[in-house]
């Protein structure tokens, strides 16, 4: 979502979710006093892919869909020479598999984080000068520019958070599998783009809401989960899906803002018709 919020795409999700799954199996070593140390790794590793994401595209002003593409390649190869360092499907310490595996309040702590994240999100673009003006560099980035906001800066430091929620989405990923294979990250290529624009984000920039966004998501995963229910074969469910990404691409936020203003602007047409233009239009007819 703060990606699309400045106008950019990430494609590199995948492998940096992958890449901190796997971290906490090579450099946790099954142990339970290394989750720390595992965690705080995958973190940096993710900072350091949202830099270079970030630099390309805020500080060179390259194409994020090309960049993002691009990179998330190179950290796939990263990752292949990487996962060969320790023996295949090893499991993540066993402590993290059992905090994912526990309920509160009859649900995973991972919702909880979900929803804390959320909330700390709203607060953040709402209420903080921080987040006034990230939003305002999505919104307008010219404009921003001329105030003297940091637009390049704020333009790479998204980069770099997102990534940072990646690594977090990979750990938590990781313990809920307890044997995460190279290929996990694989189904949240598009997922998390469809999630942000059928919450109502404009993939061109601007406002998004993270509730929103956070509603979508959970409409996406019980449409997977009720299509594998069914016994959908797995290419009806691939069908599926991108319908469904397609439909919210076409009610996204920035459609629907481009239509009503579309009908303000004609509805305010013929007033702004000078009287004696319209007198004479109608003596001549």
């Amino acid at each position: 979502m703060l990606v699309v919020m400045t106008g950019g795409i990430d494609l590199s999700t995948p492998g940096t979710l992958t890449l901190a799954a796997m971290i906490m199996v090579g450099v946790g070593e099954q142990s339970d006093d290394r989750i720390w140390m595992a965690f705080l790794v995958a973190l940096a590793a993710a900072a350091a892919i949202g830099l270079v994401n970030g630099v390309l595209i805020g500080g060179l002003k390259l194409n994020p869909l090309i960049v993002t593409l691009a990179v998330g390649q190179v950290v796939v190869g990263v990752l292949s020479r990487y996962v060969r360092t320790f023996p295949v499907q090893s499991p993540v310490p066993t402590a993290l598999s059992e905090w994912t595996s526990t309920r509160i309040l009859g649900v995973s702590p991972i919702f909880w984080i979900g929803l804390v994240v959320t909330a700390l999100l709203v607060v953040a673009l709402r209420y903080t000068t921080a987040g006034r003006r990230f939003q305002v560099v999505g919104a307008n980035p010219v404009s921003s520019q001329v105030v003297g906001v940091r637009v390049t800066l704020n333009q790479i430091l998204v980069y770099v958070v997102a990534a940072m929620f990646y690594a977090v989405a990979g750990v938590a990923l990781a313990g809920l599998l307890r044997n995460p294979g190279v290929n996990i990250g694989s189904p949240y290529l598009l997922g998390p783009i469809a999630a942000v624009v059928i919450g109502g984000a404009s993939l061109t920039g601007g406002l998004a809401s993270p509730l929103s966004t956070l509603v979508a998501a959970f409409f996406l995963t019980g449409l997977n989960q009720m299509m594998r229910s069914l016994g959908l074969a797995t290419a009806l469910q691939f069908v599926v899906f991108g319908i469904v990404i397609i439909g919210g691409m076409l009610v996204s936020g920035d459609r629907i803002i481009k239509g009503v203003e579309q009908l303000m602007r004609e509805r305010r047409r013929p007033a702004l018709v000078p009287a004696e233009e319209r007198g004479s239009t109608g003596n001549t007819t």
